[in-house]
Formats: structure tokens, sequence, C-alpha cells
């Protein structure tokens, strides 16, 4: 009996999981991927029990929507097309990938005030009827995971700066999240002006990105902490 208990306790334990996605094209040189990675392996130290994936879209990046998916999504399998079956399990790993994660930390650049379009194709891969939460309970496969965004932006775009309407990228990303219920524990972490060290005009905001960079990082580290 007591070698029962631990064993399923051992079991409990190692159903933790956390999901690490980049979708960077910068490599080494990414602020997004140094977040995400911190958040990682902060995570790992604290659930040394836990599961780990990890993809990288800006490397491998999930191709994008094509309409016998989108049709494949909206039919039971008995009347789907040998053409809408194929791509439906040519996107499982995608699918399972999420089912399976009770963490999920992003990596999030901003290309063009939003994010880069792989992480589109993923959210279009996921965003299907099977995962959208139940509209009277509310329940649904993925509500109550836990997603943590961390993003990475050339400028200043938080409340009260000049460009805060250019934000299309926390906005898009926490819309697209909530039609799936990974909305409800979400947290976005920033850091802004990475550019100041990269374009010399913006070299005068490199204070502000230097703070903005260490309470990026010692934000995720928190969050990844949480048992």
């Amino acid at each position: 009996m007591f070698l029962t208990r631990i064993i399923l306790v051992r079991i409990f334990l190692v159903m933790t999981n956390l999901l690490h996605i980049d979708s960077s094209i910068r490599g080494d040189e990414s602020v997004s991927r140094e977040m995400s990675a911190a958040f990682a392996t902060a995570w790992q130290a604290a659930h040394p029990d836990g599961g780990y994936t990890y993809r990288d879209f800006g490397a491998a990046p999930v191709p994008h929507l094509t309409y016998d998916y989108v049709v494949a999504a909206q039919l039971p399998p008995e009347q789907r097309s040998a053409a809408q079956q194929a791509e439906w399990d040519a996107r499982r790993q995608v699918r399972d990938d999420v089912r399976a994660a009770d963490v999920i930390v992003l990596g999030v650049p901003m290309y063009n005030f939003t994010f880069p379009s792989p992480l589109k194709a993923w959210l279009d891969h996921i965003v299907v009827p099977e995962f959208v939460p139940d509209e009277q309970t509310g329940v649904g496969p993925l509500v109550g995971k836990k997603v943590v965004a961390v993003t990475a932006r050339g400028g200043a775009y938080g409340p009260g700066t000049p460009r805060a309407d250019f934000d299309f990228q926390e906005p898009l990303l926490r819309g697209v999240l909530s039609q799936i219920g990974l909305d409800q524990d979400l947290t976005f972490v920033h850091t802004e002006m990475v550019l100041s060290y990269v374009v010399e005009k913006l070299a005068q905001f490199r204070h502000i990105h230097d703070a903005s960079r260490e309470n990026a990082r010692k934000t995720v580290q928190e969050l990844a902490a949480v048992r």
C-alpha cells in the first residue's frame, strides 16, 4: 500500500509539463529567446520531474493554414475527405503539444507592431472547435493552463507612450488565446527599447531598455518558480 502511494505521487509530479515556444528569427541575438530561456531554465529547476517540450518556430515554422485543415476541423472524421484527414493528421503534433502542456511560455518578438507569422500559423492550427470552451459552462480542454508571453519590442509601447496605439502584439495575442481559454492565466512580460542598442538615434533610451530587460528577467524567473 505504501509503495503504491509513492508510485502515485511520483506519477503526479511527472505530469507537470512545460511547452516552450520561440518565434524569433534572430537566433542568439534575440531578446525574446533570452527571456523565454530564462523562464524555461528556472521552471526546470523548480520542477525537476517535469516534462519539457521545445519548439523553435523561427528555425522550423509551422506551415500556414490550408483550406483542407479548416474544413477538417469542422467535420467529424467519417465525413472528411482523404486530403482533409491528411492535413488534420499532419498537424496532430501541434495540437498534442498544447493539450499535454500545463504551462506554456511563448517567446514573442514584435515585428511590424505585431507578432511573427509562424506564431500566427501556430495559433491558426490550435484555434479549432475541439479546444473552444463550452459556452454554458466555460469548461474546455485548455482552460486553466498557465501561459507566459515574453515579448521583445524595438520601441516603447506601454500605456501613455507616444506609440501605445501601435501595440497590436499583446491585444491580438490575448484576443486569439481567449478563444480557446488560454487567457485565464495569461501573463505578458515585456522588454522594450531593444533597438536602442541597434539604432544610434535611440541610444539615449538605453537606460530604459536596460531597466526593462532586467525587470523582465527577474519577473520570468519569479513566475517560473511558482509551483
